[in-house]
């Protein structure tokens, strides 16, 4: 398997490079000029939900009729930014420390200003049921993502402006977004600065970071909040070892990647700080993760109850959940089948993944956060990981 995962690799990444990293998003829909021309109708919560929402669910790409550009979007330039620091630890040449260093100036010239510590947001206006969020605004989620990548690039390119933009992240998180506290006096970060919702991955990735730069930098107080805000999201794990999306009535579902991302971060939290005071909850949680969200012939369901739609998020996130817990070798057969399933069936001729199959159509349209950048580090993350015995035997 690891010389087709190899031949998939490089098909999507000559698509990216030709692309420049940059594309259209499943939400970018409030991007369009021809709805920004319409004061009436954009100002309306509902209609930025309907037109989002319509966008989002077309199989076809009506994007560049209406209006829509591909843009740099800044948590896909931090996906590929990793990426690419694996590819280069694997194999230092030259072309992929280029790489690093355009990806890595181009991320920090897209910090949103304002803010106690560097942040980023998405590049373009977002509606959800909790929020609405212009362009750029910055969350915990791009910001944590991007930092790690900056980090991660430090390890191999020790411009010293990347460690310093990901620990000034952490005044962002402590220092700027809301607290919803629980009865123990443990607490959950908000997504952003403008909301209270109590959003389990999205804190956590926020804790996770503070952890990182703990381990670096020694402020013990980095850790101290960070294991307030995980140990309420580990509370909250059901007794299956699941969890919903997040408290609000709306969030009441459970499912693939963003149980991914939990276990991801509790795991990272333990590395990075020697507390393996959780070590119970991420090893329930993903028994319940590997149980639960894959089929026997290698599909990545979306929910814990239904297959459909199948979104390329769901495989991706498996590959990295895996690795990142260091347990590859023992879940080769189930990450081989998913790829080999993923490859086969959502890729394109042109490289690029497809965005979601429905149960009687597939939406093909690339989508470069989403889709593209998913798993350009989902499959660097094989093929660093997939070294030696473990090799062997997966091919």
């Amino acid at each position: 398997m690891y010389t087709e995962v190899k031949v998939s690799f490089e098909k999507l990444a000559a698509y990216c490079e030709l692309n420049d990293y940059q594309g259209f998003d499943p939400y970018d829909g409030l991007s369009s000029k021809f709805f920004r021309s319409l004061p009436l109708i954009n100002k309306n919560r509902l209609a930025r939900l309907v037109w989002i929402q319509g966008f989002k669910k077309l199989p076809f790409n009506l994007r560049p009729l209406f209006g829509i550009n591909k843009e740099y979007n800044p948590k896909a330039l931090g996906l590929f930014l990793s990426g690419y620091v694996l590819l280069y630890r694997e194999t230092p040449q030259k072309d992929y420390l280029d790489r690093i260093a355009f990806l890595s100036d181009k991320i920090l010239s897209l910090s949103t200003q304002g803010y106690s510590g560097n942040c980023w947001g998405y590049n373009f206006d977002w509606e959800s049921k909790a929020f609405f969020l212009p362009r750029y605004t910055p969350t915990v989620v791009v910001s944590s993502y991007v930092a790690n990548a900056l980090l991660d690039a430090y390890d191999v390119y020790p411009d010293k402006r990347l460690i310093d933009a990901a620990r000034s992240t952490c005044d962002f998180i402590l220092k700027d977004l809301n607290r919803i506290y629980d009865d123990h006096g443990d607490f959950i970060f908000s997504y952003s600065k403008f909301d209270n919702s109590a959003v389990y991955n999205a804190s956590l990735l926020g804790s996770r970071l503070l952890a990182r730069v703990y381990s670096l930098t020694g402020e013990k107080f980095l850790l101290e909040e960070a294991r307030k805000s995980v140990n309420y999201v580990c509370n909250c794990q059901k007794e299956d070892g699941s969890w919903t999306y997040g408290k609000l009535p709306f969030h009441q579902w459970i499912d693939n990647f963003h149980t991914g991302f939990n276990l991801e971060c509790i795991h990272d939290f333990i590395k990075y700080s020697g507390d393996h005071t959780f070590d119970p909850f991420l090893k329930k949680g993903f028994r319940y993760y590997t149980d639960t969200f894959f089929t026997p012939e290698g599909i990545a369901k979306y929910y814990n109850n239904s297959i459909y739609p199948i979104d390329i998020h769901s495989p991706a996130q498996l590959v990295v959940t895996v690795c990142k817990l260091g347990l590859l070798k023992e879940n080769i057969e189930l990450v081989d089948r998913v790829l080999k399933w993923t490859i086969e069936n959502m890729q394109s001729d042109k490289g690029f993944f497809f965005f979601q199959k429905r149960k009687y159509l597939t939406t093909r349209i690339s989508y470069m956060r989403w889709s593209q950048a998913w798993m350009f580090y989902s499959l660097s993350n094989y093929l660093f990981y997939i070294s030696g015995k473990v090799k062997g035997e997966s091919e």
